[in-house]
């Protein structure tokens, strides 16, 4: 069972720590400083956290005594002559044809890092960042030093090697509204999933393209979004722009795998080649940021569903979670400890974690919850904290 929940939020880092029955936070980390992720590793116990300076940039910290002292690692960065295809924000008066003629090059610079990751146990030094604009960053020493995924960087879908010359493609990935804050509309990598039986095996999600699996390692990559479906373009099946708020898998089954996004909940029973919706909105699964997966039973999830899209808010009010064990063919939903009234959270996300029976989320209002039971009954850990973007159990 853990003992330690790390919470990224808009003013610092929180940990929780299990005392006896109970659960008690700590004074606040990184105070004032916004924290969009922050996560233990579970092979040496090192806490991460993923910083949002408004002033200096992204930036990663890192301790190695249980969050008691921190220490700011190398910067990620992208390597000089790195360049994407500027995207544009959609509007009403938005010509798409302007800039798919003629592409415009930007030079690369990380803007968030959105999301860290953690080899096998074989790897004791590999870790992975996804950023926005849209790169992933590997580490083999313990994050002492990144290095971009050029293959992922590079890929056809997004215009082909930009390091060699102009695009030979057309870029297939769109932007995503979290990099608004910083001034631009581009691609973000939020999810990133390292199949347990095999350390070359790795997925990336990215908002808005969809899926992407390697098997070797990181040298090639290729697009797993059939049967995703997206109710906002003009052809739903298309194979990029998706817009998967999270993906998560089983670690004892990994080929299950769990997604939700604007358009609904996508289950996937075989390894990402085929996906297909189970979203039930007559009970308000549908809509929604974070998902979770069962450890041992790729059937089993659970969501905290919103109500869609421009309100972005509990439903009716009232907070609730959902959960499925057969795989999205049923839905049950759980409110006993939650507020059943004048609620107007939603949960982001990173801001769902689980770990055996126990799940936890944190809200946009601050608040967060604990259920030991899986789901069934929930406890208020917090109330009036800053607004909670990310919670990893640890």
């Amino acid at each position: 069972m853990a003992d330690l929940i790390l919470l990224g939020t808009r003013k610092g880092t929180v940990i929780f720590d299990r005392i006896n029955a109970d659960w008690r936070a700590r004074p606040i980390l990184h105070a004032g400083i916004s924290v969009c992720y922050a996560v233990r590793d579970p092979r040496s116990g090192t806490l991460w956290a993923s910083l949002d300076h408004g002033h200096w940039g992204p930036k990663l910290a890192r301790s190695r005594d249980g969050g008691e002292t921190w220490d700011e690692v190398a910067s990620v960065k992208y390597p000089r002559a790195a360049r994407h295809i500027v995207q544009y924000l959609p509007t009403p008066d938005f010509d798409p044809e302007a800039p798919a003629g003629q592409p415009e090059y930007a030079d690369s610079s990380v803007y968030k890092i959105w999301n860290i990751e953690f080899g096998s146990d074989s790897q004791p030094g590999r870790l992975y960042a996804g950023t926005i604009p849209g790169g992933l960053f590997v580490s083999d020493d313990g994050g002492d030093s990144w290095e971009l995924n050029r293959p992922l960087w590079n890929h056809d879908s997004r215009g082909g090697d930009l390091f060699a010359g102009d695009a030979t493609g057309v870029n297939q990935w769109s932007g995503t509204p979290a990099s608004i804050d910083y001034g631009v509309f581009e691609p973000g990598i939020h999810s990133i999933i390292v199949d347990p039986r095999n350390p070359d095996h790795l997925y990336v999600a990215v908002s808005s393209a969809g899926v992407l699996e390697t098997t070797d390692g990181c040298r090639t990559w290729t697009g797993r979004n059939r049967g995703m479906l997206m109710d906002y373009l003009p052809d739903p099946t298309a194979e990029w722009g998706h817009d998967p708020h999270f993906v998560t898998s089983c670690p004892g089954q990994p080929d299950h795998l769990w997604q939700q996004n604007h358009c609904g909940v996508f289950y996937s029973d075989d390894g990402a080649r085929n996906w297909r919706k189970v979203s039930m909105p007559d009970m308000g699964v549908h809509f929604g940021f974070p998902i979770a997966a069962d450890a041992n039973d790729g059937r089993t999830a659970w969501v905290v569903p919103a109500r869609a899209d421009s309100e972005r808010m509990a439903i009716d009010g009232g907070l609730f979670v959902a959960r499925t064990i057969d795989g999205g063919q049923s839905w049950q939903s759980f409110r006993q400890g939650l507020p059943q009234k004048n609620a107007y959270d939603v949960v982001l996300r990173h801001g769902l974690d689980v770990s055996g029976d126990c799940l936890c989320f944190g809200s946009t209002t601050g608040n967060v919850y604990l259920s030991e039971d899986r789901g069934e009954t929930w406890q208020c850990l917090g109330n009036n904290l800053p607004p909670v973007y990310s919670v990893r159990f640890g």
